[in-house]
């Protein structure tokens, strides 16, 4: 027997005498996660056997990493201090780096990591990530986000690698192994691949809406990534919010427990969503195959008590609460939470030190998508005369960012450690730079402008185009537009750069351009950009997807790209000029 698969015989026999001590209700406090604020009173963790805690939007647990630390370590004293003494696991959506704290380290967003098929980067990049989300307490990311978007509509484009199947297998590969190392490793953590399944291929692009493709259609696009992560021992799984032909996918037991669990042969944790028990059929949700739920938002008593009942009505079986427990200890096991319960103080030192944002600022780089190039107006002399810089996102380290940025939906204020466009081009430049935020200036004399536009930040359904709250358009604003046309009539030169979750409808705005950057979502290190333009290094992105011609392009379910043969996109995917 070799030494991985003895390590795994006696993580199962330690896990076999766990389950043999346990009461019912100290494995349903197993399958449960709660906020460390709102959901709970403080001694819930120990009287309720809470098995694992999220930390999202709300109240910060302390200035500093170390006071982020204490109030974790007090949480899992008192999980320790339970008869039996399991240790908690603490999640956070780490989806570009640790960004829910302001200081760390923040990647470009996953889109922009798609653009550099740098397989090798990403893996650096989530290993970073492991280190500083250790560093703030969390031994649980939720991420890589390894949907395949079909619809630019959709809200969380940017969450996800590409459109293209392919290479979101090889880089789903590179994040998982990035962030679990051995998974036993103090400086690493447990990946989750979400949302499983179908979560970018709604009809429409709606967040948490219908998908209507076909098995055959889940199988070859949607299921390879998944099981890349599965072969990379991914540790956790999360349901998806969308349904697949009207079944919502948190209770769908053919895909969950006979695909995912069993052909797939996954044997980690399937994670329940926001909500997931109310707003999905509580206790089919459990028989489904999902082993911990997020009892958040005033779900926490409901839950306890409607899977308890469900138990003892024989509406849930012991087997699949015993299955769902054994999932939940055996990543305990293997994470080494049991030997090592604690946040690891030495690692708060490594929080946003300059070699991660080393690698942030290579990662920005390298997802540059340079789309247009006339007369060579790139790269920019660094001795020109003068040089305009145009746009509220070319000084704004919120809005270069995009959301899960410091808050949920993102921030339209800079934040700690963070550079942005402008003091990238300010420290290049040897020659004049002027910032005109709002394209009101008279600046007819100078050689370049550089006007960046882009969206604003948004997260999930609120970057939904045509939803319930449709705040967003696949064109840039008017007064976006109005930046490019007051430099485009100057008869200047005229360089673009698009900070963007998603492809728009730029194809006016290219043309009246003689060069065009789409730049994606950058996060801290915006200084990168200057970095290219100014041609210290060279262009290297590739579109991860391709680029839409006009909102006509969208009038069926589905955006310009490769799986809709009804329309031909302006730019293919894997465009990109060097």
């Amino acid at each position: 027997m070799d030494k991985e698969n003895s390590a795994d015989l006696i993580i199962e026999q330690k896990i076999d005498s766990l389950l043999a001590l346990m009461t019912l209700q100290e494995k349903i406090g197993q399958m449960t996660q709660v906020r460390h604020f709102d959901d709970i009173e403080e001694n819930d963790i120990a009287t309720k056997f809470i098995g694992s805690v999220i930390h999202t939007q709300g109240p910060l647990p302390g200035n500093g990493a170390a006071e982020w630390q204490a109030k974790f370590a007090k949480l899992q004293e008192l999980a320790l201090s339970t008869r039996l003494g399991i240790p908690l696991l603490f999640g956070v959506d780490a989806v570009h780096g640790q960004n829910t704290y302001e200081g760390a380290t923040i990647f470009p967003h996953n889109i922009g990591l798609g653009a550099t098929r740098n397989a090798k980067l990403v893996e650096r990049a989530a290993e970073i990530t492991a280190i500083e989300s250790q560093a703030t307490g969390f031994n649980w990311v939720f991420s890589p986000c390894i949907a395949i978007p079909y619809n630019e509509k959709w809200g969380r484009v940017y969450e996800a690698f590409s459109e293209n199947t392919e290479l979101t297998e090889m880089l789903t590969k590179a994040s998982v192994k990035g962030l679990q190392g051995t998974l036993s490793d103090k400086h690493t953590v447990m990946a989750t691949a979400k949302h499983f399944i179908g979560d970018g291929a709604t009809d429409h692009g709606m967040e948490g809406g219908d998908s209507s493709l076909s098995p055959e259609e889940v199988q070859e696009r949607l299921l390879p990534p998944y099981k890349v992560a599965v072969d990379e021992g991914v540790g956790s799984v999360m349901a998806s919010f969308n349904s697949m032909s009207g079944h919502p996918m948190h209770a769908h037991k053919p895909l969950i427990t006979d695909m995912l669990k069993g052909a797939m042969g996954f044997d980690g944790i399937m994670v329940s969503d926001w909500k997931g028990y109310s707003r999905f059929g509580e206790n089919d949700v459990i028989n489904a195959g999902v082993d911990v739920i997020m009892a958040v938002e005033g779900d926490l008593e409901m839950y306890l008590e409607g899977l308890k009942n469900g138990v003892e009505s024989g509406h849930v079986s012991q087997e699949r609460i015993d299955d769902a427990v054994r999932r939940i200890l055996r990543q305990k096991y293997r994470l080494g939470v049991f030997e090592n319960p604690f946040p690891d103080a030495t690692l708060i030192d490594k929080i946003g030190i300059q070699e991660h944002r080393d690698i942030a600022r290579q990662a920005v780089r390298e997802s540059l998508v340079l789309l247009k190039n006339d007369k060579n107006t790139l790269p920019i002399d660094k001795n020109l005369r003068k040089i305009v810089v145009v746009g509220e996102h070319a000084n704004n380290a919120g809005l270069q960012s995009g959301g899960w940025t410091i808050n949920w939906q993102g921030s339209t204020e800079n934040y700690a450690g963070a550079t942005t466009i402008l003091q990238g081009i300010e420290k290049m430049a040897t020659g004049k730079v002027v910032y005109d935020a709002d394209a009101t200036g008279n600046h007819d004399d100078a050689d370049i402008a550089i006007i960046v536009v882009g969206e604003t930040p948004y997260a999930e359904a609120f970057g939904d185009i045509g939803g319930e709250i449709d705040t967003y358009e696949l064109t840039l604003t008017q007064a976006h537009q109005n930046y490019v046309n007051a430099y485009a009539d100057k008869g200047i030169k005229v360089v673009v750069l698009l900070v963007s979750g998603r492809p728009l409808v730029t194809t006016k705005q290219i043309e009246q351009s003689d060069a065009f950057v789409a730049a994606w979502l950058l996060g801290s290190e915006g200084d990168g950009v200057a970095e290219v333009l100014f041609g210290d290094y060279s262009f290297k992105g590739k579109l991860p997807h391709s680029w839409p011609k006009s909102v006509e392009d969208y009038k069926g379910k589905y955006g310009p790209n490769f799986w809709d043969d009804t329309s031909t996109p302006l730019f293919s995917y894997g465009f990109g000029l060097q």
